[in-house]
């Protein structure tokens, strides 16, 4: 009898370690205020402006300052610093600096014209814009080094450089996918933009037509991938070219860099019925879905910045153990894989 009395306490005692959680992520802000500033770099190398909007948490009055890690965000296609805010503010209010790169050549000044579609086709076919957006991320964390000491920077001092994450959807994730490794042909065959100081990444519809292992086989830092079952490219983008930079990517084909992550941590979410849009919002009105879907992008975003630039291992759990699966539900579908 005593020793069916044990067993039973050590099996309701290993169920209560099992079903006990950590601290469960959501789509509420965090407990800091935010606010944000834009400014306008310039990187003299190459004779470029890269204007920027910086989402921060405020610093809490008498209390000793905080050292934040640091997200840089690359948009999209016809994107600039001013979209995906809900993406920068969130992280902000959970303790982040999110700063939003705009990159020239591929922003919204491209459709500024009478036919803003082609406009978009042309800059998408320019293996100038794709080659610069790496280098405007490197440039990033260079001035964002020089401005950490900076006394007259409204946040120097403020920056912990050695937590750096990237993120982008689309051709940001094209940029994200390039820093952490990833090689695509119009890139060239050299490994200048992988960025050793970048620590992890978010990579929403990466666009790619590269099938293999080698393509990804420099990726070494955790990637989480996000995309949908509807997420082929915008028809306005198709182009005639087997290798497009942008255009062109079918649903399927979003999920190519997670299959062949060999060396790293890689995290996948595919929402159902999630289409291109789902990431960066909609010129027109938005669907039903979209705030459900926004609101997984936000939880387990969240949770993985925590758990890869903070080291948090609760978040790591609640990502790695379900918790992040139950949160996604009859939404899609979350795996992860693990170095081999």
């Amino acid at each position: 009898m005593r020793q069916f009395l044990y067993c039973l306490i050590l099996a309701l005692s290993l169920l209560t370690r099992v079903r006990a959680t950590p601290t469960e992520y959501t789509a509420q802000p965090g407990p800091f205020a935010v606010s944000s500033i834009e400014q306008l770099w310039l990187d003299d190398g190459r004779h470029r402006e890269v204007p920027v909007k910086i989402f921060y948490p405020k610093q809490v009055p008498g209390k000793d300052p905080v050292v934040f890690p640091v997200i840089i965000f690359s948009h999209g296609l016809g994107g600039s610093r001013d979209g995906y805010g809900y993406l920068g503010s969130h992280w902000a209010s959970y303790g982040y600096i999110s700063v939003h790169v705009q990159h020239h050549g591929s922003d919204k000044e491209v459709m500024h014209t009478m036919r803003p579609l082609k406009a978009l086709r042309e800059a998408a076919a320019v293996p100038a814009n794709a080659i610069n957006r790496p280098l405007d991320i490197r440039f990033a964390i260079d001035h964002l080094t020089a401005l950490n000491t900076d006394a007259a920077f409204l946040l120097h001092g403020q920056l912990d450089l050695s937590r750096i994450g990237v993120a982008g959807h689309s051709f940001g994730a094209f940029t994200t996918m390039a820093i952490a490794g990833a090689h695509f042909p119009v890139l060239g065959d050299d490994a200048h933009n992988l960025d050793p100081r970048v620590k992890a990444a978010i990579a929403m519809s990466t666009p790619t037509t590269q099938d293999n292992d080698t393509a990804f086989e420099d990726v070494k830092i955790p990637v989480f991938h996000m995309t949908g079952t509807k997420d082929e490219s915008p028809k306005a983008l198709s182009s005639a070219s087997p290798d497009p930079i942008v255009g062109n990517t079918k649903a399927a084909e979003r999920l190519r860099p997670f299959l062949h992550t060999k060396h790293a941590p890689a995290y996948l979410l595919v929402f159902e019925d999630g289409d291109h849009m789902v990431f960066s919002g909609r010129l027109t009105e938005s669907r039903a879905s979209d705030k459900d879907f926004q609101a997984r992008v936000l939880s387990g975003s969240t949770a993985f910045w925590d758990a890869w630039l903070k080291e948090d291992k609760d978040a790591r759990q609640w990502l790695d153990d379900g918790g992040f699966l139950s949160d996604v539900g009859k939404l899609g579908t979350f795996e992860l894989t693990r170095p081999q």
